[in-house]
């Protein structure tokens, strides 16, 4: 009964999530990429003077052939890292990667709920506390070998280890029961996962029932015999991460097999003939990294295929004749966040030093004040970013707390927090010093892109020289994606503030970027307040739909008081689609979301 109730609940708050208003689309928790990424178009009516209203499903309906190429744009300004293993992968550019050689043993419906139509069916009991996972028939590996439940029990044997540096060691995870204890090497097996005599079934206890549970399970098997066992001593984890085996000859038992990669560059698929839902409509993809400024010439010659382009470019793109243009609200934002203290890797969680540079938290609410977020979304994005107020996104349209206004930008206000916190101009230039009179300079680290990159970052300096901060740039200058994120990651003491997004994932549970043992929460923000309610927004008595919506609503005050990080924009996810390409949707719950169906109709492309 809790769990029918469960499923009622996550039906109402993602029921915006299909349809013509569709607001999400599935992604991991990963950093996100900079879209601010080509030059601002000026004197042309931006897309908040029209009616945001796209399709989700390309045009061309005909038969694909069957013998067809699709070519595929991994729209960066920088290589993908190439860490082809869900396990271990952190950026987004590398899901965009796997997602054509790998999958998840249980599909997801248009509410992002688990269900029965994936490579495996699943059965829950013990009041919500045990998941038994039943893998299907023809179900392998690329190299032939059956998928085991054992792959499964790898990957949470990989998660849980006590050598893993990975991010995803996160709730999910270590509440399987016995997790903590072979996490923390006082056990060689995790005592909470059983594997069935056939090695078709895999059961998994926890030790609390949780709602996410039906959201945020992981499915991820990893192909034990490939990459050799770790449990065992056949390979270290440090040895797999830098293995060719993931990072130019990876495997799954998805629609297609990895035939080459060129490092950092593009990687060639080949049609999976035994993928076990069916033939997949192409032969062949191609995928390549296409740099932001030479996008749109790439779809208009038609060497490209489908490519999700940046916001800055929407007034070139929807002039494009030969594409379709396809978007919905992402699950995503991009928000500022306030270096707070450092991650204790020995610990494994984050430690607030109450002594940091930002600690009085009046001034981070000031600078949130001081920004002028709905200049960004309307003239450099063209309407596609708007205002964000919380830290769930409007996509979970039931626990966003839609009479929560965030902080609007309100530049007096911010002066008053900062007089209040005893921030000011000492000596008349214009400039506040801190509270004890020293000069008070914030370095800001922001990722370089396309040609409004630069004038967003700059906007919010100059958002915050206006009330008496001074912020600059962190070495002078932008920083690439990846060496961006490495500063981040690591604490660099040339950090104080950052500009970064994530994506959010489809569970509502914001433990994972903001948890204390989430290595993703890059502010180093912990309080006590925060642990409890983040605890008890996945608890038993998160069942009740109302008890979680209350628990995510007292959240998002918190972070608005206490701003860890100050959202900025949310934003749509716009997507050129040639149209000689069928069966493509950008539409969770179309059959056409996934891969295997993605074609063409014809060997030429449209120009």
């Amino acid at each position: 009964m809790l769990l029918i109730s469960l499923m009622l609940a996550l039906s109402v708050f993602l029921a915006a999530c299909s349809g013509k208003d569709d607001k999400g689309d599935a992604d991991k928790k990963d950093p996100g990429k900079d879209e601010g990424k080509t030059e601002e178009t000026e004197g042309e009516d931006a897309a908040e003077e029209e009616e945001l209203d796209f399709p989700l499903d390309v045009s061309n309906t005909g038969e694909t052939i069957e013998d067809g190429t699709l070519n595929y744009a991994l729209v960066s300004n920088t290589p993908f890292e190439g860490t082809l293993n869900p396990v271990f992968y952190s950026g987004r550019p590398d899901a965009e990667v796997m997602q054509f050689f790998d999958e998840e043993l249980l599909a997801t419906d248009g509410d992002y709920l688990i269900t029965n139509e994936g490579a495996a069916k699943y059965e829950v009991s013990n009041e919500n506390k045990t998941i038994a996972i039943t893998i299907g028939d023809n179900v392998n590996w690329h190299d032939g070998e059956p998928v085991k439940a054992s792959d499964l029990l790898y990957a949470y044997e990989l998660l849980g280890h006590p050598d893993y540096k990975g991010d995803r060691y996160t709730y999910t995870i270590y509440n399987v029961e016995g997790m903590e204890a072979y996490h923390k090497g006082e056990a060689k097996e995790i005592s909470g996962i059983e594997i069935s005599e056939d090695d078709k079934t895999i059961t998994i206890n926890y030790l609390e029932a949780s709602p996410s549970l039906m959201s945020g399970i992981w499915t991820y098997p990893v192909p034990r015999h490939y990459l050799g066992d770790v449990t065992k001593g056949e390979v270290t984890i440090d040895e797999i991460v830098e293995s060719e085996k993931i990072r130019t000859t990876p495997i799954g038992f998805g629609p297609y097999k990895v035939e080459k990669v060129v490092p950092g560059e593009s990687v060639q698929y080949v049609r999976n003939e035994d993928y076990w839902r069916g033939k997949p409509a192409a032969e062949s993809v191609v995928l390549k990294v296409v740099n932001t400024s030479s996008i749109l010439k790439e779809l208009e010659a038609g060497s490209i295929d489908i490519a999700e382009v940046p916001a800055d470019q929407y007034l070139n793109a929807k002039e494009l004749t030969n594409v379709d243009l396809l978007a919905k609200i992402d699950l995503a934002y991009t928000y500022i966040g306030f270096k707070l203290g450092k991650w204790d890797e020995k610990k494994k969680e984050n430690i607030t030093d109450p002594d940091a540079k930002l600690a009085d938290k009046r001034v981070r609410q000031a600078m949130w004040h001081a920004m002028d977020n709905e200049v960004i979304g309307e003239k450099m994005y063209h309407g596609l970013r708007f205002p964000a107020t919380t830290l769930i996104i409007p996509v979970f349209a039931s626990f966003h707390d839609a009479d929560n206004p965030g902080r609007a930008y309100d530049p007096e206000k911010a002066k008053a927090l900062l007089d209040e916190a005893g921030f000011k101009d000492t000596n008349g230039d214009g400039i506040r010093e801190d509270a004890d009179g020293n000069e008070f300079v914030l370095n800001f680290a922001s990722m370089e892109g396309g040609e409004v990159a630069e004038p967003i970052a700059q906007h919010y300096i100059q958002n915050w020289a206006d009330v008496g901060i001074k912020v600059q740039l962190t070495d002078g200058r932008l920083h690439e994606f990846n060496s961006f994120y490495d500063m981040v990651e690591s604490d660099d003491p040339k950090v104080d503030i950052f500009q970064g997004a994530w994506g959010t994932g489809s569970d509502p549970d914001p433990e994972g970027l903001y948890g204390r043992t989430a290595s993703y929460n890059y502010s180093r923000y912990t309080s006590e307040e925060n642990d409890r309610l983040l605890k008890e927004g996945t608890s038993e008595k998160a069942f009740d739909f109302e008890y979680r919506k209350g628990i995510y609503d007292e959240w998002q005050e918190l972070m608005v008081e206490d701003v860890p990080v100050a959202p900025t924009v949310y934003r749509y996810a716009t997507t050129l689609v040639n149209k000689r390409v069928a069966n493509y949707s950008i539409d969770q719950s179309s059959d056409n979301y996934y891969p295997w169906k993605w074609g063409v109709t014809q060997k030429d492309p449209v120009k």
